[in-house]
């Protein structure tokens, strides 16, 4: 996945913190839960991605876990956006933040897309692989050259 939604939830965060004051608090700190969330299980992933912890996990389950966290977290970010659209008191630092939070979104909406059309991808090419053992060598006739 990319460091690019990363980046934004972590702004989108800061951002929400700064926020003084609010008369509906509900969405801002709905907002917020989110907002930490993607970015701390973010964080959490790239570490695992970035160091010997890469080594002693299965490849295909960290994948797996990359998918749906990226995915599920994209999804609440923009749910946790609408909402604190909705409730925010209109001030320049809540506005930013919902820029951020939406540009979060769709980043980590995207990564999940990528990465599920790449999984896409690789099981129709291991297909195609395995679908094609006629021209294999234990196929062949032997060429017995007497």
């Amino acid at each position: 996945s990319f460091i690019f939604p990363q980046l934004l939830s972590f702004l989108a965060f800061i951002l929400e913190e700064i926020v003084e004051s609010c008369s509906l608090c509900g969405g801002l700190y709905f907002f917020e839960f989110i907002s930490f969330s993607a970015t701390f299980l973010s964080l959490l992933i790239l570490i695992v991605f970035f160091t010997s912890a890469y080594e002693w996990v299965e490849k295909d389950r960290l994948k797996t876990l990359d998918f749906w966290v990226t995915t599920v977290v994209g999804v609440l970010f923009f749910v946790a956006s609408i909402v604190f659209a909705a409730t925010n008191d209109k001030s320049s630092v809540e506005t930013v933040a919902i820029v951020f939070g939406f540009l979060a979104s769709i980043g980590f909406l995207a990564d999940g897309i990528q990465m599920f059309m790449e999984k896409r991808k690789a099981k129709e090419n291991k297909s195609e692989n395995t679908g094609n053992t006629q021209n294999t060598p234990e196929n062949q006739p032997l060429n017995n050259q007497s």
